[in-house]
């Protein structure tokens, strides 16, 4: 797996855009120099199918018990679709809250209790929506391998949070790479890389 190629990739489609000088507002109210949408990577084949293909190698060489493949709604439903065709396994996909109607599920699709899961997510930042997919899942029984995503900011509170839930987490791409790439392709000036490294190790505070 390559993923100096995947970092690459979403900055060429957009999927990843850095603006160190006007910084974006994420809902939070954070300020941000990098604004990452792996949506995007649905409307190009060749980006979709890397992604799919570097997910189905990594689940192969760390999960090989894996029995189910679970998408974290709504942004990893395809590509976890994609990875678990490839791997030939069934594929379930985790709410983000329970419907209020129906079956009122959280999980959606067929599972057995026990079953060996590894959960697709497109970004962790924070980590908290992803864990609270995996809590989902072993609240139903799940036995969660560990979680796979396409990229991470690595912010230190999403290490911790991962490590203290008992969750592993392997990534196509990170924050690290992005910069290290970013400004070797030119998208960022050399000069902006010490502050693109501060907003990753203090995201709440930058930019105010």
């Amino acid at each position: 797996m390559n993923s100096n190629s995947i970092v690459a990739n979403l900055l060429k489609i957009n999927a990843i855009k850095l603006r160190p000088e006007q910084p974006f507002t994420w809902a939070s109210g954070w300020k941000s120099p990098i604004y990452c949408d792996n949506r995007q990577t649905l409307s190009f084949p060749e980006v979709r199918n890397l992604i799919a293909d570097s997910f189905a190698r990594l689940i192969r060489e760390r999960y090989p018990q894996a029995e189910v493949v679970a998408g974290v709604a709504t942004g990893a439903i395809a590509h976890g679709m994609l990875v678990a065709d490839r791997l030939g396994l069934p594929f379930i996909y985790v709410r983000s809250a329970a419907k209020s109607h129906g079956m009122t599920n959280q999980v959606e699709g067929a599972y057995s209790p026990n079953q060996r899961v590894v959960v697709v997510e497109d970004l962790v930042s924070t980590g908290m929506s992803s864990l609270a997919a995996v809590e989902a899942l072993r609240a139903v029984g799940c036995d969660v391998q560990g979680l796979v995503a396409i990229f991470t900011y690595q912010f230190p509170q999403s290490v911790e949070a991962f490590a203290k839930a008992g969750v592993a987490i392997d990534t196509l791409a990170n924050y690290t790479e992005l910069i290290e790439q970013a400004a070797g392709m030119g998208y960022v000036q050399p000069n902006h890389l010490e502050l693109l490294r501060q907003w990753r190790t203090s995201p709440e505070t930058w930019g105010r």
